[in-house]
């Protein structure tokens, strides 16, 4: 690996654990921002992708993050593959980061943010975006 590689895979991990960071500490705000980003694919908004989740194979899990209880969990691998690559590349392209750490913040933050914007059962988009 060339020096050029290892400071491009270096700025492209800081940016993905400053993505992390920015998404934990937004809480309440992160029902708007997943919704804006969103809004910029083919998915639309929250309901759709977890439509295409559901679609997926993942309605368990979609089912879990929705009801009361404990969220069940996904891996980045589940995202891609209930997605499809298109789908998570118009993510990462919205977003500007690359397709794994998008699917790496999506399997750690998505079941708390649909958790959060879900508190009575049924899903609450925000509104303005």
């Amino acid at each position: 690996m060339g020096l050029f590689d290892q400071l491009g895979s270096g700025l492209s991990g800081a940016l993905g654990d400053l993505a992390g960071q920015a998404m934990g500490q937004l809480g309440a705000n992160a029902p708007a921002l997943l919704s804006q980003v969103l809004g910029k694919t083919d998915i639309g908004n929250v309901g759709g992708l977890l439509a295409k989740l559901q679609q997926g194979g993942l309605g368990n899990e979609v089912s879990s993050w929705l009801g009361n209880g404990a969220n069940a969990g996904i891996t980045p691998d589940q995202v891609r593959e209930a997605l499809g690559n298109e789908h998570v590349q118009q993510i990462a392209n919205a977003i500007g980061l690359p397709t794994d750490k998008i699917l790496e913040l999506m399997s750690q933050h998505l079941p708390d943010a649909v958790d959060k914007m879900s508190p009575n059962g049924t899903l609450e988009e925000p509104t303005g975006t």
